[in-house]
């Protein structure tokens, strides 16, 4: 074992400051880098230390790994943890920093690289047993053309080096699939340097649901239990809540020992997910995320466990030290992610300057951010600001503070997706757990003049309500609800079992 004393945090937001607060339980010396735009951000602020990067596009700055390297020789840093996105699942990454002496805080390179194929990642795991949708290895424009055919329409077209819901085309027919293929191409060379793609299956309807897995180097593996992650917009996901409301408890058993599998087959180490679809009483795995996901603050409300700090043990080689068995989810928790996108229009980014943030607070509120007044929201990043994370004894305690949190949360300078949000928790169908990969959607048909039902008026009402307000009447937020960007008031540990 090889002891963490000063991390190097390469990455920015909420999820540094996130890293942040677990060094500081584990009396680990956080240290932060930024950008130029990010000079004033929270994670600077909070670190022992920080680090200028050249510059704010990406490539200059957090996928900038000579720098990054540099840095964390300057600083005498032990290890690097990369956070989510940027250099989280890159390979030459993960090896730069071993062979630099550095321990990376997650999978070693070769899992990466493993996982990161996409179409060999799906023959091993399809090998152990696990069931993969139909689909095809990497091929060309003309295999594709002669495997559609096989596979069925609709289907997917995916890159094998694709992630993070990028690069994802959905066709119906054979008439448009040379179109596709071409788009597709071209955006998984520019999205992930990798022109290979493959084909898939694609489910009308399904359900989206993701296993938490911890798997240390010494050949254990658990895991934490299922998320359901079927809100979504293009892919990506919005609203998450443990436990899914689609399962039954044989289900959920299944996918568990599922999920253990494909760790497995993969030979998983760190903090990862598992994900599936669910069809029915069927499902299928679809990958392995090789990361922290942005998610992780579900499972961590309703299991207990740090996410966070089980990666740092892990990654200085300590044994997990945790039996399935032992792993006691209680209550339910509901995450809602805050983006700076218009919900109104289409969900533009919406650029400019935070100018007042209003967080919540209460019972069982949780709320990971990376606000704060004056601080930039600029093209060159991911327009996540904060994630609002509400626990509860039950579903309807947990969406009920959701709820109440979204209508107390208030941001200016910036429009935000609270409006969609606020309406998407008091939605019948996803108050009664009945929704898809599709719900999202009727957002879209409410704001294009449908008529909606009672709640989605309310929940409209409040928004523009709020919003109104808050455009006219900004410097009344108060300047100190963000000071330190990442707050708990109520830690699932102090609220009692009947709570």
């Amino acid at each position: 074992m090889k002891p963490i004393r000063r991390l190097l945090i390469a990455n920015r937001g909420e999820i540094a400051v996130r890293i942040i607060r677990a060094c500081r339980a584990l009396g680990i010396a956080p240290l932060a880098v930024y950008s130029p735009i990010d000079a004033g951000a929270p994670h600077v602020r909070l670190a022992d230390a920080a680090w200028p990067l050249p510059a704010d596009a990406p490539a200059e700055s957090y996928l900038n790994i000579a720098r990054l390297r540099e840095i964390a020789r300057a600083a005498g840093a032990d290890a690097i943890h990369p956070g989510y996105g940027f250099l989280a699942e890159n390979p030459a990454f993960a090896a730069a920093c071993a062979a630099a002496g550095l321990i990376f805080v997650g999978p070693p390179a070769e899992v990466l690289e493993r996982c990161g194929d996409k179409v060999h990642a799906r023959e091993q795991i399809a090998a152990a047993g696990v069931p993969v949708l139909p689909g095809t290895g990497a091929v060309s424009d003309e295999e594709a053309v002669a495997a559609a055919g096989r596979v069925g329409y609709p289907l997917l077209i995916k890159a094998v080096g694709g992630g993070g819901g990028k690069g994802i085309h959905v066709v119906d027919s054979s008439v448009d699939l040379p179109s596709a293929l071409r788009l597709a191409r071209g955006e998984a060379v520019a999205a992930f340097g990798d022109p290979r793609l493959y084909l898939e299956r694609w489910l009308p309807r399904p359900r989206h649901v993701e296993v938490q897995i911890l798997a240390d180097a010494h050949g254990a593996i658990v895991h934490l239990g299922e998320r359901e992650c079927s809100v979504q917009r293009r892919h990506q996901k919005v609203i998450e809540e443990s436990p899914s409301p689609a399962l039954t408890a044989d289900l959920r058993e299944r996918l568990g020992a599922a999920a253990v599998a494909a760790a497995r087959a993969v030979g998983y180490v760190n903090a990862g997910t598992v994900e599936f679809l669910l069809d029915s009483d069927a499902f299928y795995c679809i990958e392995v995320n090789a990361r922290l996901q942005v998610e992780h603050p579900v499972t961590e409300m309703v299991t207990g466990v740090d996410l966070v700090e089980a990666q740092l043990r892990i990654a200085a080689g300590e044994p997990l030290g945790l039996r399935q068995d032992e792993i006691v989810r209680r209550g339910h928790a509901v995450e809602c992610r805050v983006g700076a996108e218009d919900p109104h229009h289409g969900f533009l980014p919406s650029l400019g300057v935070i100018e007042a943030v209003r967080e919540p607070a209460g019972p069982g509120m949780r709320v990971d951010s990376g606000l704060a007044p004056g601080l930039p929201v600029s093209r060159y990043f991911d327009p996540l600001l904060a994630k609002v994370v509400a626990w509860g004894a039950t579903r309807q305690v947990a969406l009920d503070r959701m709820a109440a949190a979204l209508d107390e949360m208030a941001v200016s300078g910036v429009r935000t997706t609270l409006p969609f949000l606020r309406w998407a928790v008091r939605d019948p169908a996803f108050r009664a757990g009945e929704y898809d990969v599709r719900f999202a959607a009727r957002w879209d048909e409410w704001v294009n003049g449908r008529p909606p039902d009672q709640d989605a008026l309310l929940s409209a009402a409040i928004a523009a309500a709020l919003w109104a307000h808050h455009r006219h009447r900004r410097t009344v937020l108060p300047r100190t609800a963000t000071a330190d960007g990442w707050r708990r008031t109520a830690r699932i540990e102090s609220l009692g079992e009947g709570s």
